[in-house]
Formats: C-alpha cells, structure tokens, sequence
C-alpha cells in the first residue's frame, strides 16, 4: 500500500487533461484553497458523488483521564466533518 501525494494527482490531471504540471498543480492549489475558504467562512461544501464537508461546534464540557480519572474542562471548539456519498462508499467497496 502506498500513499497517493499532490505531486501524484497532478502528474494524472497533467496526463489525462492534456495541460502542464504547473497549470495542474495551480488547479489543485486553487481547489484546495476554495475549499478552505467555505468551510473558514463555515459554508458547507458539497462534491456531489464524492463526500460533503461541514464545520460544526463542539460545546465545552467536562473530560475524563480514564487511567487516573482525573476530570478536567474541554473548551468549545470547531471540527470539520466528512461524510462520503454512498456512491464513493460503494465505487470502493465493489471496486
């Protein structure tokens, strides 16, 4: 198993939609950079077929060391959420 990097998307979007690496490289870039932009702003972005981001708030409250049980506070905080369509799911799942 191998990881799949930057450097490899941009050599298949280089070969498949006939454009430079660099012009490649600056469409991951710019798509990336939107993304991080609409979920900043906490817009949540939808890529249809492949996975839906959202940003949600976590409320403060009170956490546990389950080894000492030692209880301390959790301040609020945001995550970024995932969740994959099911036809992303089921395109890995059946390959």
């Amino acid at each position: 198993m191998r990881n799949l990097t930057r450097t490899d998307i941009v050599a298949v979007v280089h070969e498949k939609c006939g454009i430079s690496k660099t012009d490649a490289s600056a469409l991951l870039e710019q798509l990336i950079d939107e993304v991080i932009s609409a979920l900043c702003r906490e817009d949540d972005v939808k890529l249809v077929s492949f996975c839906n981001f959202q940003v949600r708030h976590k409320r403060a409250r009170i956490g546990r060391n389950p080894k000492t049980k030692v209880s301390y506070s959790i301040t609020r905080r945001k995550v970024v959420t995932a969740k994959f369509s099911r036809l992303f799911k089921d395109s890995i799942i059946h390959g």
